[in-house]
């Protein structure tokens, strides 16, 4: 094993630094709450502007119509010129007109009148109109000689057309906008900072620590002292806490074992040479046994042979697994029933010498007309597997068929034996654990995996625990 492959290479340190209190997100928090409530502000200033200049209206239409009664007082109904222009100052209009059922009077009336620019009949109209016609003054920069007609607040059955300017409403309605101005960036202000230390307090010191933790686990995977106390929230980040801590200690327990396994795995490859030197040996002692002519040493010399070769095939998965990495893929073409055929013959060899049950059979149910690309000798190797463990759990029979669909070809492998057991389906795929029979090493059904997934497929037990096993393998129909 070469220096790279036994020093694991270096982890990236983290150059990330932690946002401050406010850049980060806090900040965005505060300012995108400011800009809601001054949204939500404005939503409310729209229709409020409009009910303001309604009620300006309206309150001069009032005033006119009371600036008109002191004419009742008079017997003619009439008053001097000096008093009209004072009643009309204070009624800031040019000319008040009352409107009766009966008759049309005009009532006071400055002496040089400006031409009517434009007219409001309060009679009329919808809130979208008194919204438009509200930003409208908003964005004049001129006066304009309004004359605005009502019904007076006074008698429901007279209408009041007073004459007046413009520009006085839109002073008003300036500062009244200026106003709620004011108040609405006091409200945002105070909303935004309430919300900043709320979401600072119950989200952002909370995601800190998890990034925190997050870093320094990084930094240090196997270290078990760098450790936040459990959290007691019993909300959304209370439970993230939590589940992130146990995430923790399972990535801390698998990088344990993985560590172990690598150091299994580094001896195991540095012993490989004198254990196959001392298997060749016992080859060379069983070869010959075999000639010794006594039929106690030609019984025992097949269990010796049989022996070896399982510590050979133990020793070559084992190294087959530690070393690692995606499988380099020789690709041909090639018809899926032959490729069974030859498992089949194989096995039919192995369970004559090696298992001693040449009952053991193989049914090939694949059909001639699906090709495959694919590395052949790793795919064989792969189904011979899954052969042999079936016939290792006790199997008489295993059988193969096949599917192509649109992009995979879907291989599936049943055999006839107990089936596997609960604690067998539950670590199925853990190397040195996944075993469902005595003395074996958990190995065989995670390289079949690791083939399989070279190929762009997958394999999975698609059988239930009181079934017959069986197991769905797929492969690209074109490899990568």
């Amino acid at each position: 094993m070469s220096e790279q492959e036994t020093n694991p290479p270096e982890k990236p340190t983290s150059s990330e630094p932690m946002p401050r209190a406010f850049s980060g997100l806090s900040a965005k928090l505060l300012v995108l709450t400011i800009f809601f409530v001054m949204v939500a502000e404005f939503m409310i200033y729209t229709p409020s502007i409009s009910r303001f200049r309604k009620d300006y209206l309206e309150e001069h239409i009032a005033m006119a119509h009371l600036a008109s009664l002191a004419l009742e007082a008079t017997p003619d109904n009439m008053v001097n010129r000096e008093l009209e222009e004072e009643l009309l100052y204070h009624a800031e209009a040019y000319s008040i007109t009352l409107k009766h059922p009966s008759r049309r009077v005009l009532m006071l009336s400055k002496k040089d009148l400006p031409d009517i620019d434009i007219t409001f009949d309060m009679r009329k109209g919808d809130f979208r109109m008194w919204i438009y016609d509200a930003f409208a003054v908003l964005f004049r920069n001129d006066n304009r000689v309004m004359q605005v007609i009502g019904i007076s607040p006074k008698a429901a059955d007279v209408v009041v057309e007073v004459t007046l300017d413009e520009a006085p409403m839109r002073e008003a309605m300036l500062n009244f906008s200026s106003r709620i101005l004011q108040l609405s960036i006091v409200i945002s202000l105070l909303t935004a900072g309430l919300v900043y230390f709320t979401l600072l307090w119950l989200m952002v010191r909370p995601l800190r620590r998890i990034t925190l933790s997050m870093v320094r686990f990084r930094e240090d995977p196997e270290d078990d002292t760098r450790q936040f106390p459990p959290s007691k929230r019993n909300d959304e980040i209370g439970v993230a806490l939590r589940e992130l801590a146990m995430m923790k200690e399972d990535v801390r327990a698998a990088l344990n074992q993985k560590n172990r396994l690598a150091t299994l795995g580094a001896a195991v490859a540095k012993i490989n040479h004198d254990l196959r030197n001392s298997l060749s040996t016992a080859m060379l002692v069983s070869d010959r046994l075999a000639d010794i002519d006594d039929p106690e040493v030609k019984k025992v010399t097949p269990r010796l042979y049989t022996a070896i070769d399982k510590a050979v095939a133990l020793c070559s998965q084992t190294l087959n697994y530690v070393g690692g990495g995606t499988p380099k893929l020789q690709i041909s073409h090639f018809h899926l029933r032959e490729l069974v055929a030859e498992v089949a013959a194989s096995m039919r060899e192995e369970m004559v010498v090696g298992l001693g049950n040449p009952a053991f059979g193989v049914v090939n149910d694949v059909d001639f007309e699906i090709d495959v690309q694919a590395d052949r000798a790793r795919l064989f190797r792969a189904l011979s597997n899954l052969a042999l463990n079936a016939a290792q759990v006790g199997a008489s029979k295993v059988s193969f068929s096949a599917e192509v669909q649109e992009l995979f070809i879907s291989i599936e492998i049943s055999d006839d034996g107990p089936g596997l057991s609960e604690n067998a389906r539950n670590k199925l795929f853990q190397p040195f654990a996944g075993s469902s029979r005595d003395g074996g090493t958990g190995l065989g059904l995670v390289i079949v995996r690791d083939i399989v997934r070279a190929h762009g497929g997958d394999l999975s037990l698609v059988s239930g625990p009181d079934e017959k096993t069986t197991f769905a393998l797929t492969i690209l129909k074109k490899a990568l």
